[in-house]
């Protein structure tokens, strides 16, 4: 398990333990442009555009109302089309068959005080496909809600999803759980801000497997109180090796978003 795990200085010293793997909603207690796919309520073509198979991280630092979010696919450009963050307010993933305008949706939700798993029955309440999207959400306290698409086809397997303190990951169409599990390990062991454990996750993932079919696109998302839209945004829409090259970008970045560390590269590179 060391070997997915990427910390910027020492990791913590409280034991990590991996949260139970979950099929349904569970609740925790805590750039290019693109032209925007169809909205994959569109049923007809679903399968051939909108299947965003994805794995992806949500987190929040309540001390500070810093949300984030990081993703990464065989899916171009899903930086642009799964997740969104709003400082103070949450973060929030939409994957499989994504739906985007869930996105604005579901954050309006939280700005209401909605609970994280009520917004997901909400969504989800007149969906004629419920059991093929992949929902997290997390909101500025850090409670946590996850739907997972139980009737994935078989090329979607293995989906699965983790939460734990402040944050939530999951993903489908993955090359197994240790995606899920290395993710999860690498954001409570990871020292940093918010966006340095969001990268370390994500790189955690994609090097134990990530995305079955291959890498195409990742992207990270960091926002804070105060400020409109993104404070940080960070795409690689089409690439060999999404991640790593996100990485790449991430270190030699100068942005407040940033901790002190970097992320340690690919053995091997």
């Amino acid at each position: 398990m060391t070997s997915s795990c990427l910390p910027l200085h020492m990791p913590r010293s409280m034991p990590w333990c991996p949260w139970v793997l979950v099929a349904t909603i569970v609740c925790g207690p805590a750039a290019i442009a693109a032209e925007p796919p169809r909205d994959s309520t569109d049923t007809s073509r679903v399968r051939r555009v909108e299947i965003s198979a994805t794995f992806s991280i949500v987190a929040v630092d309540p001390a500070s109302g810093v949300c984030g979010a990081a993703v990464a696919s065989k899916y171009p450009a899903v930086g642009k089309v799964v997740p969104i963050a709003v400082g103070g307010v949450g973060a929030f993933c939409t994957q499989h068959y994504h739906v985007p305008k869930w996105r604005q949706q579901a954050i309006e939700l939280l700005r209401e005080k909605v609970r994280p798993e009520e917004v997901l029955v909400r969504l989800l309440k007149d969906d004629p496909q419920p059991e093929q999207r992949q929902l997290a959400i997390i909101d500025a306290q850090g409670r946590t809600a996850v739907h997972n698409p139980t009737q994935a086809p078989a090329e979607s397997r293995y989906w699965g999803a983790m939460t734990g303190r402040d944050y939530c990951c999951q993903g489908n169409t993955l090359a197994g759980r240790d995606v899920i599990v290395a993710m999860a390990r690498a954001y409570e062991e990871t020292r940093g801000s918010v966006a340095d454990r969001l990268m370390a996750a994500l790189a955690a993932g994609d090097r134990v497997g990530g995305d079955h079919r291959g890498r195409l696109a990742a992207g990270l998302r960091v926002a804070k109180p105060g400020l409109e839209g993104d404070w940080l945004a960070l795409d690689v829409d089409k690439s060999d090796d999404a991640v790593e090259e996100l990485v790449l970008r991430y270190n030699e970045l100068r942005h407040e978003a940033k901790g002190a560390g970097r992320i340690p590269p690919k053995a091997g590179q």
